[in-house]
């Protein structure tokens, strides 16, 4: 006897309506740090501290990140007088760690449990401090009129990283972090399509890359020198290159031995990427860049 085909169980065809539902709970979930699990809604963690999804994603934005798109501005860097303008930013807190099956770079909001467990202190893991000073610096007119010859960035471990002034930094702290992470461990980044290297690490110490007579000024609120920012640079000639260091971590004094005068800009505690900000706007008014 043939069975009839109307015996076979038919395939329930799914509206539209039920379809967008469906991707609409996709989208939402995505933001999500913790994922689910199938079977009694409980969350799956590492033992770390991490999820994994956290670590997935973090992966996934280091590989998207083959390089950094060139800011097409052709004065950066370019200006001929020689004269300019020199940022460092000391101890800042750039570390990549084995974080459950991958490395990433610790931050105190998402590897808290991880640091903790490692006795470290996570208020002292602040890379968007360095994330936030460096963007001040690449995005202020004095940057983008040339007078930025050069930035470093030394890590509280010793690293010495160069950062090219026409590099365009990623906007967001997840980008930022996958740019970190490629560099330290790949020890350089090179623009898209190009040989160019925009980010590197080199050589201690950072004196060497420092010009002949240039001027070396440290930042500190502790610092005994109040001065306004706008008067201090208008006695500098403007012909003489200066060098500023800029601590980029959430607590403490930087302590380096090349720093010739250690100034205060204010009299109450600022942030670095403040700090900046009253540097290049006082060095924009000198050279009349508006």
């Amino acid at each position: 006897m043939v069975r009839p085909y109307a015996i076979k169980g038919r395939k329930r065809k799914k509206n539209k309506t039920e379809r967008y539902d469906k991707e609409e709970d996709e989208e939402e979930n995505v933001g999500f740090v913790e994922e689910e699990l199938e079977e009694g809604g409980e969350q799956k963690k590492l033992k770390s501290g991490v999820t994994e999804s956290d670590e997935e994603k973090a992966e996934e934005a280091a590989q998207e990140l083959a390089g950094i798109p060139v800011n097409l501005n052709e004065q950066q860097g370019n200006d001929k007088n020689g004269a300019g303008v020199i940022f460092i930013l000391e101890k800042a807190s750039l570390e990549v760690a084995k974080v459950g099956k991958g490395y990433q770079l610790l931050n105190s909001e998402d590897h808290s449990n991880f640091l903790k467990k490692n006795k470290r202190n996570p208020a002292e893991y602040r890379p968007d401090i360095s994330h936030q000073a460096i963007l001040n610096i690449l995005d202020s007119p004095l940057n983008k009129a040339g007078k930025l010859r050069a930035l470093y960035v030394r890590t509280e471990k010793g690293v010495l990283i160069e950062i090219k002034p026409h590099v365009r930094i990623p906007r967001t702290f997840k980008r930022f972090a996958g740019i970190m992470l490629q560099l330290l461990q790949k020890l350089s980044i090179s623009a898209v399509g190009k040989r160019e290297k925009l980010m590197r690490v080199i050589k201690n110490p950072v004196t060497q890359y420092l010009p002949v007579n240039s001027r070396k000024i440290g930042f500190s609120h502790s610092s005994e020198k109040l001065v306004d920012m706008h008067d201090y640079v208008a006695t500098v000639d403007k012909d003489a290159t200066l060098v500023f260091v800029v601590g980029a971590m959430a607590h403490g004094k930087i302590e380096c031995d090349y720093i010739e005068d250690f100034i205060s800009v204010s009299g109450y505690p600022l942030s670095a990427a403040y700090c900046i900000t009253r540097i290049t706007n006082a060095l924009e008014r000198k050279h009349g860049i508006i």
